[in-house]
């Protein structure tokens, strides 16, 4: 897989393609439109995740924070397991890339 390849994303909602899962760890490529957390809505994942942004732009809001955090092409970010955060935004000019490694330990379950 092509990790620019766009086809079968739409602006409609984003996609999401595992390019790996093994044991604990799982490699995702997210394709973002526009698309940001519903309001009022956080997610509280069980997990560690690190997430890089290879196209585009995002703007990503931890809980309790007033600041959003811009993540440019080339940023990246560690979301340790039940870090409540949300995606204020992606850039609506040009399509906004993730790729995020999702890491389960024992510890973090």
């Amino acid at each position: 897989m092509n990790l620019f390849d766009l086809s079968g994303s739409g602006i409609d909602k984003e996609k999401f393609d595992t390019l790996l899962s093994k044991d604990n760890v799982t490699i995702e490529r997210i394709i973002s439109h526009g698309q940001s957390t519903p309001e009022g809505e956080w997610y509280d994942q069980t997990w560690d995740e690190w997430v890089i942004v290879i196209e585009g732009k995002a703007g990503l809001l931890f809980f309790g924070e007033e600041d959003v955090i811009t993540l440019n092409k080339g940023d990246s970010i560690f979301l340790p397991a039940h870090q409540k955060h949300r995606v204020e935004w992606t850039d609506l000019q040009e399509p906004t890339i993730w790729l995020a490694v999702h890491i389960r330990s024992e510890t973090n379950t």
